[in-house]
């Protein structure tokens, strides 16, 4: 019990997340918010990589990177405007983002039900 109490005081607590704030232009910032919804609305739950290519199609110019998508997805989902879920199936986990009026159709791959006809072993 001893041991147990020395370790959950050495334990140091998870420092606090200060809030986003974005270096673009208003106006900039607001045309990237508004093509990344769009295009989250108009194809449905996607993961990070989806949304970038989506967004290397539409060719957005406001975006120097990856990266930096990444950090206006975290700004935009700090203030409401996207949601993150979390398709988990089996060992793997993958996260997807979406707007908060889309319902999201993830379809879960069916897990392998073991054949009746097969003997273990």
């Amino acid at each position: 019990m001893f041991a147990t109490a020395i370790r959950y005081i050495g334990k140091k607590p998870k420092p606090k997340m200060k809030p986003i704030e974005l270096k673009t232009p208003p106006e900039q910032t607001q045309t990237i918010t508004r093509v990344i919804f769009d295009i989250l609305k108009e194809h449905g739950p996607l993961t990070i990589a989806d949304t970038w290519e989506h967004v290397q199609e539409v060719g957005l110019k406001g975006l120097n990177s990856k990266r930096h998508m990444k950090i206006v997805m975290r700004w935009m989902r700090e203030r409401q405007k996207l949601r993150q879920i979390c398709n988990h199936v089996g060992p793997t986990k993958q996260f997807l983002y979406t707007t908060w009026f889309t319902k999201p159709d993830i379809v879960k791959q069916a897990r392998p039900v073991s054949d009746p006809s097969r003997p273990k072993s």
